[in-house]
């Protein structure tokens, strides 16, 4: 049902809407490393990132890390794969919001199925640095008599641009039990 409202209040937009701030592209790939601080244990390991921008103001994404527990050495997947829309609010900033379906697998036959949704502010400062700042809520499905707690979280990251097309991004996403989720690594866009 959230879902189904913020896919409307985008679309509602459309008609509104412009291209992305000057400064700003939503086409990229990037490789990271990827670090977990959890309230059950830390781990680490690589992820991708990608986006493509289709229509004046929609992008579709996709994220995939996979990394490693320090205890009992498990191998942790997570990936997610939705649509965003930008809009310009002024010269080198965007408005963006996001929906995605999620997947948390720790491989012990215990992979959960969930959506996020997120919202906030992108902004560009010349041509070799921008940041962004957004605020989201992720849930997923009770499975095996587990049922984890949805959970709002704060994302932050930021670019530095190397060039026209090569930067170094990164991004840490902290949710309200504590959790920490950190990445940094090279990004490509065009």
């Amino acid at each position: 049902m959230k879902t189904s409202l913020i896919a409307l209040a985008l679309a509602a937009a459309l008609p509104f809407g412009a291209s992305a701030a000057e400064g700003l592209s939503y086409n990229y790939a990037e490789g990271d490393y990827v670090k977990t601080d959890a309230d059950g244990g830390k781990a680490d390991g690589w992820g991708v990132k990608g986006s493509y921008g289709f229509l004046p103001n929609f992008h579709a994404f996709g994220e995939y890390n996979q990394q490693k527990t320090d205890i009992g050495n498990f191998k942790v997947d997570q990936w997610r794969v939705g649509v965003g829309y930008n809009h310009e609010i002024a010269a080198s900033t965007d408005f963006v919001g996001r929906v995605a379906y999620n997947k948390f697998d720790p491989k012990e036959g215990l992979d959960f199925n969930g959506y996020s949704a997120e919202a906030g502010i992108r902004t560009a400062f010349g041509q070799h640095a921008e940041v962004y700042a957004m605020a989201g809520y992720e849930d997923y499905s009770k499975k095996h008599g587990i049922n984890p707690d949805g959970a709002f979280y704060g994302r932050l990251g930021g670019q530095v641009k190397l060039n026209q097309n090569w930067g170094i991004n990164g991004d840490i996403k902290m949710d309200r039990h504590g959790d920490k989720e950190w990445s940094v690594g090279p990004r490509f866009s065009w």
